[in-house]
């Protein structure tokens, strides 16, 4: 008995050296999607510092700010449906240099903008960039990364974990300064993101069946995708609803408000790398997300009693712990709808991406409303009953997930 033990944990570690080697050993092609995904995740939590500015210089209330975070992810959530149809008929890297144009456009037509409806506008077409690329660039990175998909997807969350980690940090930097600077600097990042990737990915062969646009809706039809795929909307409601409307309880001017977030950001991408893979070896998938789903209820529960009682520290310190249960899982949801169905990954992702987003898309306007009429502590509590259904649907779908469950030791 004791030299089985011994051996499942020689080769636990054994399989961690492995996946750290082939990590670090990625084709520059690789390298270079990750970087430009940085810059582009960068653009979700960018706004979140100037948050406040925004209203402010706009005249605007904290619900019409919120249509930032809604138009920008209900575009995202639509144009998924149709990466796919685009990429598949003229190859991922012209898919990815338009995503990547796109956003250098809009961010710059945003920080143009004389009015809040206009700004609400011009980050609807920053969404539709922002589908174009990340979609792609999810489905290049596992195409062309050494190691496998686990590999792949871990570096895919890493570029995610930074970008929402160093965005706000950008945001606070830049928009402590001007509250329009934040958006020119993103277009830079993304000017220099396309030139990067133009010089070093290199053309990439068209799949062999091209995708259709019903493509991604029928996948759906996959219990396991479609129980990930509804219990990832729920997720996502709870994800958006703190970082879109933590930022008006918090009275922090942008640089207060910025390394707030920078710290959730970083325990993301920390638990996100290195926590989840652990976490789904030791005791499962679905365990796993499971644990993370009602750890984040938790979370948000102290987060409404924090606004009630005014608390401004216990809420900082509750950000940044929902920032490290939120890593877990978005790797933990990544990997589940990326392998969990028989659809071509890309497929897979558009039909996936195309519910999961619509949580962001409604969380920071409701969660705006519930807060301008019922109080700020309301949209929190709402936000952990949501997490419930969350764990219903993962509980209830779980014999389809199952299958995708690894070797546990």
């Amino acid at each position: 008995m004791s030299s089985q033990l011994d051996e499942s944990i020689h080769s636990s570690h054994t399989v961690l050296e492995e996946e750290k080697a082939s990590f670090f050993r990625q084709p520059k092609a690789v390298w270079a999607t990750a970087l430009a995904a940085v810059f582009s995740f960068m653009g979700i939590g960018l706004v979140d510092p100037i948050l406040p500015a925004i209203a402010e210089n706009l005249n605007a209330s904290p619900s019409q700010v919120s249509l930032l975070f809604t138009s920008y992810f209900l575009v995202t959530a639509v144009a998924m449906l149709i990466t796919g149809y685009v990429s598949s008929r003229i190859g991922g890297k012209k898919t990815l240099l338009i995503g990547l144009a796109l956003i250098a456009v809009f961010a710059s037509l945003s920080g143009l903008s004389g009015s809040v409806e206009q700004l609400v506008g011009f980050r609807a077409g920053w969404g539709l960039g922002n589908a174009l690329f990340v979609a792609t660039a999810l489905a290049v990175i596992v195409g062309v990364a050494s190691g496998g998909s686990g590999v792949a997807i871990i570096l895919y969350e890493a570029a995610l974990g930074l970008g929402i980690s160093l965005g706000p940090l950008l945001g606070a930097l830049l928009g402590g300064w001007q509250w329009r600077a934040p958006f020119f600097g993103t277009a830079a990042l993304m000017a220099a993101a396309f030139i990067a990737l133009f010089f070093m990915l290199p053309t990439l062969p068209k799949p062999a069946k091209k995708v259709q646009l019903k493509d991604p809706i029928l996948a759906l039809g996959h219990a396991g995708l479609r129980t990930t795929a509804i219990a990832g909307l729920f997720y996502n409601f709870g994800f958006f609803t703190v970082l879109a409307f933590t930022p008006f309880i918090l009275h922090m001017n942008a640089y207060g408000i910025g390394a707030v977030f920078f710290g959730w950001g970083v325990a993301l991408a920390v638990f996100s790398i290195f926590v989840a893979p652990i976490m789904q070896r030791r005791f499962g998938t679905t365990n796993s997300v499971m644990t993370a789903l009602a750890g984040l209820m938790v979370v948000l529960g102290g987060l409404g009693v924090a606004a009630l009682l005014h608390s401004v520290v216990t809420v900082v310190v509750l950000v940044i712990v929902s920032g490290a249960l939120l890593g877990i899982n978005n790797t933990l949801f990544t990997e589940l709808a990326m392998e969990v169905s028989d659809s071509p990954r890309p497929v897979a992702s558009a039909g996936y991406n195309f519910v999961r987003w619509m949580g962001g898309a409604l969380a920071p306007f409701i969660a705006a409303q519930l807060g301008e009429h019922f109080g700020a502590q309301v949209p929190f509590f709402v936000a952990a009953v949501i997490m419930v259904l969350s764990i219903v649907a993962i509980f209830t779908g779980r014999k389809y997930l199952n299958a995708h469950e690894p070797h546990i030791v």
